[in-house]
């Protein structure tokens, strides 16, 4: 009985390390992969796309915020006067221009649900 104990732990002991030699082999992918894709009218295809933007104060702008919650930690660092506003497939698409504390950055905005309230769909640094 001890004997076929003392086989089976080796087994597993030499599946383990052939798990960790596979996964060691594979590459991981990066943390950070910002993206650079087409841009929108408007925006210089210079431009670099994030998922978020940390600024300098503290607060960060992320994919999925509400427009209104962006305007409350930004005021007046993004006028709404110079919007370029598109029709899309569910309602109206805003791209703002930005500067908070002289971090130079563009907002688009569009709805996620016909009508809805319109939210951060991309990022772009200027």
């Amino acid at each position: 009985m001890a004997l076929a104990f003392l086989i089976a732990t080796v087994l597993v002991a030499v599946l383990i390390i052939r798990e960790m030699r596979a996964v060691r082999a594979t590459p991981a992918p990066p943390l950070v992969s910002p993206a650079r894709t087409a841009a929108p009218p408007g925006i210089s295809d210079q431009a670099l796309k994030v998922a978020s933007l940390l600024l300098p104060d503290g607060s960060e702008i992320r994919q999925g915020d509400a427009l209104e919650q962006v305007a409350s930690r930004l005021g007046s660092s993004c006028p709404s006067a110079a919007d370029v506003v598109e029709e899309g497939p569910l309602g109206s698409r805003i791209t703002r221009a930005c500067e908070h504390e002289g971090t130079k950055f563009v907002l688009v905005l569009e709805p996620y649900e016909r009508n809805g309230p319109p939210r951060v769909t991309a990022i772009y640094l200027r």
